[in-house]
């Protein structure tokens, strides 16, 4: 059974979304940790549901941004959790200095406010798994799916007793079942491998997906075109920006102004832009989708003004 627990990022509900799935007696499983600033939320969380947080054995990373799992540390430490990750994340969860260095680079002294202290996972509780792994927990059996496109390092996992796939970021962002929005981070946008991923994902026909943000999707097919068709309308839309001449700092507030007049037209309601931009936010899109620009396809786009 799959229970979802809500991280309430900054207080605020509906941001980040974990889920724990019962194995067996005294095994659970969790998906992504969320950022080390929700550990003991999410480890409250655990137990409202009537269990025991040192139940919880596995964690299975979908990648290594610090919003999913820059608190798995904690569970390492506190609990003996073990650490499912891709083999391109695993060494940053073992020393994470380059991940601290970039992350300091985006958030300067807002790092700790935001995502809380980032710490090393002891190098035998980190696992590395790719794309076909089998792993059996109780009874769980659990199929990695490797689904670059958002990160270069990104799994998503197949649990067949649920037909379900616990998408990370690949399926997108979908808050309180409205439209898929792309979290388009940088620095590993790559959408030629991001349709890929989402064609994998397909071909399981599941019944649901669940996303860390935020929950459960009960309607996979409409919701992955969705996401794939916005996926190549908003890097067409950059691409035109830059055509233009516009810098980054200039296509930011037009950018969320496109986000947003999407969203209201696709069912989202007002209050619900806030949450979107703070699960997804604008700049980070614009930046990652810059950068793809820039490096996969620089003969589209004039060069970086000087």
């Amino acid at each position: 059974m799959v229970h979802l627990i809500d991280a309430l990022h900054l207080g605020m509900s509906d941001i980040i979304c974990i889920a724990l799935v019962e194995c067996g007696p005294n095994e659970l499983l969790i998906v992504d940790s969320g950022p080390e600033s929700v550990f003991e939320s999410v480890v409250a969380g655990v137990r409202k549901l009537g269990f025991r947080p040192e139940h919880v054995r596995h964690l299975l990373a979908s990648h290594i941004h610090l919003d999913h799992t820059g608190g798995a540390w904690r569970w390492a430490e506190k609990f003996g959790t073990e650490v499912y990750v891709h083999p391109k994340g695993a060494p940053h969860l073992i020393d994470p200095s380059r991940l601290v260095e970039s992350a300091t680079r985006i958030y300067g002294d807002q790092l700790n406010y935001l995502w809380g202290t980032i710490g090393p996972i002891p190098e035998d509780q980190v696992i590395a798994v790719d794309n076909g792994a089998e792993l059996r927990f109780g009874s769980c059996q659990i199929r990695v799916l490797y689904t670059p496109g958002h990160a270069q390092h990104h799994n998503a996992y197949w649990l067949d007793s649920e037909q379900t796939v616990f998408c990370g970021d690949v399926a997108g962002v979908v808050i309180r079942g409205g439209p898929p929005i792309p979290p388009f981070a940088p620095p590993d946008i790559h959408l030629e491998s991001w349709k890929e991923s989402l064609a994998k994902i397909r071909t399981l026909k599941p019944s649901s997906l669940h996303v860390t943000h935020f929950g459960r999707v009960d309607n996979p097919a409409r919701s992955l075109d969705a996401l794939e068709k916005r996926l190549f309308s908003w890097a067409d839309w950059m691409k035109q920006r830059l055509l233009e001449g516009k810098s980054e700092s200039e296509i930011t507030p037009e950018f969320q102004k496109l986000v947003d007049s999407e969203l209201l037209s696709d069912g989202a309601s007002q209050a619900d832009l806030s949450t979107y931009e703070y699960a997804d936010p604008a700049f980070m899109s614009v930046a990652g989708l810059i950068r793809y620009w820039r490096k996969y396809h620089p003969e589209q786009v004039p060069p970086v003004r000087r």
